[in-house]
């Protein structure tokens, strides 16, 4: 793929899972990589020393895009830095399911203010940076926005207002040549998947699949790499599943 030599990007928690594999990737592809991280300094280090030993550049950056403060500080430390901004992926989320009965305001407010309103000005702020040339943003949503499973009401909302974000602003941003989509996955290794499906349900839901096997960070990072290249300069507006066939 081309077109990434000498940009610049930004994957909000890349400090493992995911968003690692998605540094990694882009940097492998030329790409000067901002690892976003909230909580884990240790972690994000270790991706940029991870990327800097295989030839790349990367820079870790400390912000919760839970809050506006940080989020606008992580652009503006960007720019400083490096004087530009192409790219923006906007990775970073929460997962927490509960039962109807069991939600409260804070589990609703800590998922819709991670994974809707922090992806919601990261957007802003990237959209507001780049140049004449245009930029790209690929928003990480889930295949929990349309399978909506039992107990996920709230992430499945979240997740689903993400869909929904990424063909308005793909609409609206895209006479400045921004292009938006979001990459869908399914079942993927994660911690955030050991964390909130139990090994039985994983392994029904692998039968599902038409590759029968969980996806890996890996797999979803090619795809990312792939929205973010010249290759898809006529693509905006998607929402690509990468869920090896799920059903």
């Amino acid at each position: 793929m081309s077109g990434l030599n000498g940009k610049v990007a930004i994957v909000t928690g890349a400090s493992r899972g995911i968003g690692a594999a998605i540094a990694k990737r882009l940097a492998r592809e030329g790409a000067v990589v901002i690892v976003g991280y909230s909580r884990n300094p240790e972690a994000a280090q270790q991706v940029v020393t991870e990327i800097e030993r295989a030839g790349g550049e990367a820079e870790a950056i400390q912000a919760d895009v839970a809050d506006l403060e940080q989020v606008k500080r992580l652009f503006a430390e960007t720019m400083q830095a490096f004087g530009r901004l192409d790219l923006l992926i906007n990775n970073a989320g929460v997962a927490e399911f509960r039962p109807l009965e069991a939600i409260d305001a804070a589990h609703y407010a800590h998922q819709f203010d991670v994974n809707v309103r922090g992806l919601l000005f990261a957007t802003q702020e990237a959209a507001r940076r780049f140049g004449e040339e245009g930029g790209c943003i690929v928003n990480i949503t889930s295949g929990a926005a349309k399978a909506a499973p039992p107990g996920a009401s709230v992430y499945s909302a979240t997740k689903a207002a993400v869909e929904a974000m990424t063909l308005s602003h793909a609409a609206e941003l895209g006479p400045r040549n921004i292009r938006v989509n979001a990459v869908a996955p399914g079942i993927t290794e994660t911690d955030m998947l050991q964390a909130n499906i139990p090994a039985a349900v994983q392994q029904a839901m692998i039968q599902t699949t038409a590759l029968r096997r969980l996806g890996t960070p890996e797999d979803i990072a090619d795809v990312v790499a792939f929205l973010a290249s010249h290759e898809a300069r006529w693509i905006t507006g998607q929402i690509v599943g990468a869920n090896g066939g799920l059903r």
